[in-house]
């Protein structure tokens, strides 16, 4: 079995990923938020 060294594994690939999903979940996020704000302003 390969010994593990802590801190030597390359994760720019998962760090991308992890951005971009949080980039996603905020804009979801904001315009869901709006779409509340829209329907209780309108009583729709």
């Amino acid at each position: 079995m390969a010994d593990h060294k802590h801190g030597e594994m390359n994760i720019d690939v998962q760090g991308k990923t992890f951005a971009g999903f949080i980039n996603v979940a905020s804009k979801v996020a904001l315009v869901s938020i709006g779409i509340l704000i829209f329907l209780a302003l309108f009583n729709s």
